[in-house]
């Protein structure tokens, strides 16, 4: 059994009420530990270390905080298979996926702030009037980061990165579906020699512990990741009180292929794009929207690729599919094949849940899903499922692909296949999406801004945007005489 601990003031600590919650394997619906149930006595025990770091912290040199947070990179770098393993236990992905992608990823966050703090340069305007404006870029004080379950230490450091590179102190909660990686990160941080409340990690329920986050009074940002719904009410909250937020929501992002793409590679990647971490990445495109004079030959390519992924043991490394991240979000999911087939979709294959023999028969499995038949305005086209399920349906012109495209409240990420490139320009201008991937797909460059429009979420995160969320600017003018 693994006793998870909230990291405060740089100690490992249960929650103040000595509650705790039971953390349940994926992969076998099995209890395997457990987590502190913290509430706002813990997050204010945690906004009182950060206050206290403060000061100290956002007066230490650039190069110094980047040193720090190197060496918490270098860390996540030497324990990657550490890392990974407990990535996969906790949240049901396979191994390799968290080997190739989350924790490499991490370490990257946390590598490119670090040099990114001592390259952010201010804005200096001289002016006619004989004197000189610049602009000073100070830290905020203490915010909150809060992170999904999705992609754990990947999106938790691409919040706490940032934060601490600017200066700022943290109080973080990860979620409460998949804490492991956070606690690791916690002894990787006071080995690494991070001051004591710098960095705080409050764990437990969104209701409990997030939302007193959000609504502590002193807290001064809100960076969140997760549900549409959610971040409303974060807003709801945080807006009133003048806090900065940053909201990254849910995505309903199409895939667009048109006749003349590159064929097979689009095939093989339209799997990899709809099926990543089991269709739980706010990235994969859950829409199919395919030119008609190739769409039959396509969905047949299709069809076969998804029948022959085999779902198994996380932890092993030839699995490719793992286990859906808790019993609940299964059964939302297949509450939405039901709806899809309610709504006159059909089932083209999976749609079913699975059962795998030995320890993982309690696990949380679900067919990869195709389905077809259905309209751009029903709930399945229309709401976002986060799960292993893609709808198809052709197009016939350029114009008929964007309205398709955008008929939705969601625009996170879309993505082009096509080798006409004048297409390729002109459409990406036409979608109404805050990212725009042509022939790849999470292909990122993290100094770019990372976010979405409409009902995707408030800001850009990432490069240049995410630091200068964490501070504030001043504009100082000096006259010459």
């Amino acid at each position: 059994m693994i006793s998870i601990l909230n990291y405060i003031d740089g100690k490992l600590l249960p929650s103040a009420s000595g509650a705790v919650i039971d953390n349940i394997c994926p992969s076998t619906g099995e209890v395997y530990g457990t987590l502190p149930d913290s509430d706002a006595q813990d997050v204010e025990m945690a906004y009182q270390a950060a206050q206290k770091a403060f000061p100290d912290w956002a007066a230490t040199p650039v190069e110094k905080r980047s040193e720090i947070l190197i060496r918490i990179a270098d860390a996540i770098a030497g324990q990657a298979d550490v890392l990974a393993e407990a990535e996969a236990l906790d949240n049901g992905k396979p191994v390799s996926l968290a080997q190739s992608m989350d924790i490499p990823r991490a370490e990257a966050n946390i590598r490119f702030f670090a040099s990114s703090i001592i390259h952010f340069a201010s804005e200096a305007h001289i002016s006619d009037r004989q004197a000189v404006n610049y602009t000073l870029r100070k830290p905020i004080g203490v915010v909150g980061c809060i992170s999904p379950w999705n992609l754990p230490l990947y999106l938790f450091t691409w919040k706490i990165a940032p934060a601490l590179a600017t200066g700022n102190a943290v109080v973080a909660k990860p979620s409460e579906l998949t804490p492991y990686t956070a606690f690791l990160l916690s002894k990787i941080c006071i080995d690494a020699g991070l001051p004591p409340g710098v960095l705080n990690i409050v764990h437990g329920l969104g209701p409990k512990a997030g939302d007193a986050i959000v609504k502590h009074p002193k807290i001064k940002a809100i960076s969140f990741t997760g549900g549409t719904k959610t971040g409303a009410a974060i807003a709801s909250v945080a807006a009133p009180m003048f806090k900065k937020i940053s909201l990254e929501l849910g995505g309903k992002n199409p895939m667009i292929v048109f006749a003349d793409c590159d064929f097979e590679k689009t095939v093989s990647q339209a799997v990899r794009l709809a099926f990543s971490n089991q269709g739980q990445i706010c990235l994969c495109g859950s829409r199919l929207l395919i030119q008609d004079s190739i769409y039959d030959r396509f969905k047949t390519a299709l069809i076969e690729k998804v029948s022959k992924m085999t779902l198994g043991d996380p932890l092993l490394s030839e699995t490719r599919s793992g286990a859906l991240v808790s019993e609940q979000h299964l059964q939302k999911v297949i509450g939405y094949i039901a709806l899809a087939q309610q709504e006159g979709g059909e089932i083209l294959c999976g749609g079913k849940r699975v059962t795998l023999e030995g320890k993982l028969q309690n696990g949380y499995f679900l067919e990869p899903t195709i389905i077809e038949g259905l309209d751009q305005h029903c709930k399945t086209n229309q709401e976002e499922i986060f799960g292993p399920v893609i709808t198809i349906q052709p197009f016939s012109s350029d114009a008929e692909a964007v309205a398709l495209a955008n008929a939705t409240s969601y625009g996170l990420a879309a993505t082009l296949w096509t080798s006409d490139v004048g297409r390729a320009h002109r459409l990406s201008a036409q979608l109404d999406f805050g990212i725009v991937w042509v022939n790849c797909w999470l292909l990122r460059d993290l100094r770019t801004p990372f976010g979405g429009v409409k009902n995707s979420g408030v800001g850009r995160e990432g490069g240049l945007d995410a630091l200068r969320f964490f501070t504030e600017p001043v504009n100082v003018c000096v006259a010459y005489n």
